[in-house]
């Protein structure tokens, strides 16, 4: 199945710049390119479907680019959004810039010496050397004021009542379309891909491109936003977004998110994010159908994008939080991953010298809440229903030392079958 078949296959195709494209890509290897403004230091679930539109046109034998927008970046791009970006200042760019190429390598191959290995790029090289006044001349005196008035990331703003559209986003659309003229002029650039959202950005650029006289033709490409059945955003949470840097995101909560999602959106996860065939995929989810109560096409849907995302030991690391949380007995980890499975339960700290002499159990379950008070905790014990670090304790006279410890200063109690509490000895 060649790459415009696999994403028909995958629902994933939404618009493109000529009905021939498909045998234009069979004709010889093409470069294209995808820009990623860098408003945060890392990339979330959202830039997951531009990157592997991206490796999968590389592993079709493309050549993609991946194009870091240090200088877009710094003015935002109004594209579906209502109100304007926060500016951010140009040594936040310049840090967000280095962490996202990290987060990029793990999804294309710029190593590989073969002619389509991946190209990391930042649009800051070549815009920068403008002065402003050579910018007006040389480029902005291309663009048409009632042309750029039709695209629709400036028509839903000026439409707008309680937002208008600043000359400097308005300016963000020359700016990226500059981009497709300088990709294909110095490295042979000749189509662009993005999400649907993008799509005037695309044609602005291949029509400079027509403009600064440019022969070849130029093609565009946009896939369908990421949105989940209720048509909200998919990849957020109650918590904000689900980023790929596993100190914003841990390995767990990203893996749980996926394990978590509704059978309506597990289909649309599938499609963008798993490597397997097209048929392998229409399988599972037929499986699914019959038997959703399984959730086996979460678990897939959440082992393949987790190991993609944070690799084989992030993967295990996700598992087996995910195995601790739901009883599993917990054995030695850090305090760091102690602290990102439980996250949202209840802690208390206790001096470290506490236990040298042991710390009565009973007192422990308190301290953390969850037992109202000792008789509480007395009879929770005797009832069995009380565990340290997932072990059953029955014991009133057990006490906790320095041994119990599963991290370098934690340890973890519980309450029945879901009530958790985090110990800390510093």
């Amino acid at each position: 199945m060649n790459i415009i078949q696999d994403l028909i296959a995958r629902k994933l195709l939404y618009q493109t710049t000529d009905d021939k494209l498909e045998s234009w890509l069979s004709e010889k290897p093409r470069t294209l390119y995808n820009g990623c403004d860098p408003t945060a230091d890392s990339l979330h679930v959202g830039h997951m479907v531009a990157l592997m539109s991206l490796r999968r046109f590389q592993q079709a034998g493309h050549r993609p680019i991946a194009l870091v927008g240090g200088a877009t970046g710094m003015i935002g791009d109004p594209s579906g959004k209502s109100e304007e970006r926060k500016l951010l200042s140009e040594s936040d760019i310049l840090y967000n810039v280095e962490r996202i190429k990290l987060q990029m390598a793990r999804f294309l191959d710029f190593d590989s010496g073969d002619k389509n290995a991946a190209l990391l790029m930042n649009n800051n090289d070549w815009i920068s050397k403008f002065s402003f006044i050579e910018f007006l001349r040389d480029i902005g005196k291309h663009f048409p004021v009632n042309v750029m008035l039709t695209k629709d990331s400036v028509k839903s703003r000026l439409a707008r009542e309680d937002s208008g559209l600043s000359y400097t986003e308005f300016s963000y659309m020359l700016l990226q379309s500059y981009d497709f003229v300088h990709l294909f002029r110095s490295c042979g650039c000749e189509m662009q891909i993005g999400g649907s959202d993008q799509w005037g950005n695309i044609t602005a650029g291949i029509d400079l491109a027509r403009r600064f006289g440019i022969e070849t033709k130029l093609q565009g490409l946009t896939w369908h936003l990421l949105l989940k059945k209720d048509g909200k955003k998919m990849g957020k949470s109650e918590a904000g977004a689900i980023w790929l840097d596993a100190k914003k995101t841990s390995p767990y909560h990203f893996y749980q998110y996926w394990i978590n999602i509704e059978d309506a959106d597990v289909a649309t996860g599938l499609y963008n994010f798993c490597e397997r065939p097209v048929a392998e995929i229409n399988e599972l989810l037929a499986e699914h159908s019959r038997s959703p109560e399984k959730r086996a096409a979460q678990r897939v849907l959440a082992e393949d994008i987790t190991q993609l995302v944070h690799g084989e030991n992030g993967l295990k690391s996700a598992q087996n939080a995910t195995n601790i949380f739901f009883g599993g007995e917990i054995d030695q980890i850090g305090d760091n991953e102690i602290e990102s499975i439980f996250a949202d339960v209840p802690s208390a700290e206790l001096p470290r010298m506490t236990l040298d002499s042991g710390v009565l159990l009973i007192d422990a379950l308190v301290s953390v809440k969850l037992c109202v008070s000792k008789a509480d905790a007395r009879r929770t014990i005797q009832q069995g229903g009380v565990y340290v670090n997932n072990r059953q304790v029955i014991d009133i006279e057990r006490h906790l030392t320095a041994s119990d410890l599963v991290g370098e200063s934690t340890l973890v109690l519980r309450s029945g079958k879901k009530r958790y509490a985090v110990l800390k000895f510093k």
